[in-house]
């Protein structure tokens, strides 16, 4: 016996894109729940904790056209993520879209295929590994000494990014560098192992996005009503013509150090 099967109706659908939170320090995706927020479009949570942009005002015709790649303009949607927790600081993330629809370039960064990964950094309180490196910086305006929040922070060694953080509205900082050794092969002739390694801690700061925040009102524990939120990749990718500094910092398996950082701003 022969069936036929008629197709009464077919419903097919792309989504935007999709968006992985890590934690900064870790890479591992943050499992609890965030509050992801983009004007004008919806957003849903899966199994897999990731955040689906099912929809989005600006890319209508994308989601809607399935069979064939659609003529659609690169836009750049910006999402405000929060954590109710407290454990990471709050941010902005900036999507350039839409992402590549073929299945042949699925393994490409720019891949629809691929989650967008957004580094969430760590707040003052968050838990620490065994074994880090731990710095605890303290950021403020070297006129007044307002507390800077919102500003980006580095650990650079032999050119590579050991670590990120960012301040939150008290001008303060965690930044845990997991890897650092407990010994090392030491480039000095006089020594065959060392326990510490040397590297770059690296400030940029945004006096438009930023938050200043008076010193007298950090020591009051008053957090101002509105705290503005950055996008520390902007800040990193536009470090040489923002209010920056730097200064050299000895690294070393479970030590916790303090440091203060004092910017001139324009």
């Amino acid at each position: 016996m022969t069936l036929a099967i008629k197709e009464l109706e077919r419903l097919e659908r792309r989504v935007v894109c999709a968006l992985r939170c890590v934690d900064a320090t870790t890479r591992v995706t943050v499992d609890a729940l965030l509050q992801v927020e983009i004007v004008g479009a919806r957003i849903q949570r899966n199994r897999s904790g990731l955040y689906i942009i099912v929809a989005a005002d600006a890319l209508a015709n994308f989601a809607d056209s399935f069979a064939t790649q659609p003529a659609a303009g690169p836009v750049t949607l910006t999402a405000s993520i929060r954590d109710p927790s407290g454990r990471y600081l709050p941010r902005l993330a900036s999507l350039a879209l839409p992402r590549d629809p073929s299945p042949l370039h699925a393994e490409l960064d720019s891949s629809l295929f691929k989650p967008i990964e957004i580094e969430m950094h760590p707040a003052g309180a968050a838990p620490l590994g065994v074994n880090w490196s731990v710095l605890r910086v303290t950021v403020s305006a070297d006129a007044g000494g307002d507390a800077l929040g919102g500003a980006l922070l580095r650990v650079v060694s032999g050119g590579k990014v050991l670590a990120r953080g960012m301040t939150d509205w008290r001008g303060e900082a965690l930044v845990p560098v997991p890897g650092v050794p407990v010994t090392t092969w030491s480039d000095d002739p006089d020594a065959v192992v060392v326990t510490e390694i040397t590297a770059q801690l690296e400030l940029v700061f945004d006096p438009a996005a930023g938050l200043r925040t008076p010193a007298v009102q950090v020591r009051n524990g008053s957090a101002p009503l509105v705290q503005s939120l950055v996008d520390p990749d902007v800040l990193e990718a536009n470090q040489a013509t923002l209010p920056h500094a730097a200064q050299s910092v000895q690294l070393a398996a479970g030590r916790s150090q303090s440091i203060s950082f004092l910017l001139a701003l324009p």
